[in-house]
């Protein structure tokens, strides 16, 4: 960064009221944040996310559901005919 650009943005951070310059650090801090990779800790593999949808569902939600749906997709989504499994 040239140090013309750098003391333009002190200059202009410090002429924002306090409150600003918190809401600015707390921007600047989640930007950081977000270009960081996320840590094994915080990542949770699909099929756990899944299952936890699944046990958290209310009884009877999937008796509606059809088993032939990897087949039969284009025809419960769009209609078409039904093919056979």
């Amino acid at each position: 960064m040239s140090a013309n650009l750098e003391q333009s943005i002190l200059e202009k951070l410090q002429a924002l009221p306090d409150k600003k310059q918190e809401e600015v650090l707390a921007l600047v801090n989640r930007m950081l944040k977000e270009g960081q990779p996320q840590t094994p800790e915080n990542v949770r593999p699909i099929w756990e996310i899944i299952e936890e949808i699944a046990n958290n569902a209310p009884a009877g939600t999937w008796d509606d559901v059809p088993t032939d749906g990897s087949v039969n997709h284009d025809h419960y989504l769009y209609g078409a005919p039904k093919q056979e499994p």
